[in-house]
């Protein structure tokens, strides 16, 4: 490495009324991010360094899990801490890319957690003499080339796959949403009239293990959270989620962290701060309540509702969930509403196994390309 892409590092001077954009390297082989802007007052003291396009990228934490990329025009003028190390390659006897590629599986990810001496996590630490010591292979420079046309032209089609993937998931949430607002019978009801508030029904023990769940904001639904002993939190006493039950965690309910808890999260615990509500199903079906909680164009209705001045201390308290008035569809338009969500649970569990199996392709496609067999 040494000789073909040595370490070149560019300081740049933290200028305090000067704006910085800061990059970050995903492990996994998962690309550069960008870093919100900061200010050279922001950084102090820091040490940082300039990054140019086609620059090989290590961060000398995460390097031995793959995190490894090359800089492209969007990285044009951004720097990086001391962590980020910037290698220039010579053009002339080797490809920036089939390098980053290389080391992001097999037999050079395998150097780099060599060189990265030390325990698991951010004790695992790239030595730059270490890194400069490793042997690379150099086919020619035509083969390079086109491996890496090859690796970039079967990671278009694992993208537009995920693309695809993508539209489907949004279209069929529309779909529930699309009928709930197809009705046109104009009923309206107070949500009081078919959800009471349940109480706090478990005590906490200190020696006892509670398995937590937890909701997403934006519309995305209650999910399995963390397993904490009672001693690791302040609650003396926290509800027990039944499936079917409406919660939302008082300070992000402006936000569409409100939604019904599934089949999975069945027996989970929420604290005193996720108000829990059981749904009279002879009145209205926790899908249609769900579906209407989780459309975005409701939660500026419930910021509104929400007291506080600043908006993160923003609560939605259950009284005023409970006077709420939301549309009160018929029997019918309710049916069909459980019927699209059902469907849509189905979709869901099958795009979660062609998320993994769309996950599983790039680790297989480096494999395959540096054994040959592209």
């Amino acid at each position: 490495m040494g000789d073909i892409a040595p370490l070149v590092r560019r300081p740049v001077e933290a200028v305090a009324d000067k704006n910085f954009r800061e990059i970050g390297i995903r492990s996994f082989g998962k690309g550069v991010f960008h870093k919100p802007p900061t200010t050279g007052l922001e950084i102090g003291s820091k040490r940082v360094f300039a990054v140019n396009p086609g620059d090989l990228l290590f961060n000398i934490v995460f390097a031995w899990e793959g995190a490894v990329a090359v800089a492209g025009e969007a990285e044009r003028g951004m720097i990086g801490s001391h962590r980020f190390l910037t290698c220039v390659v010579d053009g002339r006897q080797v490809d920036a890319k089939f390098l980053g590629y290389w080391f992001q599986r097999g037999e050079g990810r395998e150097t780099l957690q060599r060189a990265s001496p030390g325990g698991a996590g951010r004790n695992r630490t790239l030595g730059v003499d270490k890194l400069s010591e490793i042997r690379v292979p150099v086919p020619p420079l035509d083969e390079q080339r086109r491996i890496v046309a090859r690796i970039e032209a079967l990671a278009a089609k694992v993208e537009e796959a995920r693309g695809l993937r993508r539209e489907l998931r949004e279209d069929t949430q529309a779909l529930p949403r699309a009928i709930l607002a197809a009705d046109k019978s104009g009923r309206r009801i107070r949500v009081s009239e078919f959800a009471s508030l349940r109480m706090p029904d478990v005590r906490v023990s200190p020696v006892q293990e509670y398995h937590f769940a937890g909701v997403y904001s934006f519309g995305r639904g209650v999910f399995r959270g963390l397993r904490k002993l009672g001693s690791e939190f302040a609650y003396e006493r926290l509800t027990r989620l039944r499936s079917g039950n409406f919660t939302y965690p008082k300070l992000m309910a402006w936000e569409g962290a409100l939604g019904i808890a599934p089949k999975e999260c069945d027996g989970l615990v929420v604290s005193t701060e996720f108000p829990v509500f059981e749904i009279d199903e002879a009145v209205m079906l926790p899908e249609v309540v769900d579906t209407y909680f989780r459309s975005p164009g409701v939660w500026p209705h419930l910021a509104g509702r929400s007291g506080g001045t600043n908006v993160r201390r923003r609560r939605l308290n259950p009284a005023d969930f409970l006077s709420l008035e939301i549309p009160w569809p018929s029997d019918e338009v309710q049916s069909a509403i459980r019927s699209a969500v059902n469907r849509l649970s189905d979709v869901a569990k099958l795009q979660a196994e062609t998320a993994a199996e769309l996950d599983a392709l790039m680790p297989a496609i480096l494999d395959k390309a540096f054994k040959g067999e592209l």
